[in-house]
């Protein structure tokens, strides 16, 4: 086979999939979520909207449906869903899920976010 010919062949790919990451502890959690809801048709999807004192938000949700150019990721039986628009401010990016004392909760650790607000729920 020569040199072009696997050029070409590794340009013929599936669309690629998003770079968020689904810690199990976070994926735990979203399972005894959907238990609880009696629901086995949503999806996690994590999104980046315009807003906060810092320009971005988050948005975290369960979803029933696919939108167009939607980017999905299978987490042992855990879909999570990022739009097109969304997956370059959250490539690297990953979800936890935290159960302290002090802090119960999702939490989105996000290298592509430069700062953060004081109440950590906007990024630029």
């Amino acid at each position: 086979m020569s040199d072009a010919t696997l050029t070409a062949t590794a340009t013929i790919a599936e669309p690629k999939a998003h770079g968020v990451a689904l810690t199990d502890a976070a994926a735990d959690k979203v399972r005894s979520l959907l238990t609880q809801e009696g629901r086995d048709d949503l999806r996690l999807r994590l999104a980046v909207q315009p807003g906060g004192c810092s320009g971005l938000i988050y948005q975290l949700y369960f979803d029933e449906r696919y939108m167009d150019g939607d980017l999905t990721v299978d987490f042992d039986g855990v879909e999570v869903i990022v739009d097109k628009m969304s997956s370059p401010y959250l490539d690297g990016a990953s979800i936890d899920f935290e159960d302290t004392i002090q802090k119960q909760g999702f939490t989105i650790d996000n290298p592509n976010a430069s700062g953060s607000c004081a109440c950590g729920d906007s990024f630029h």
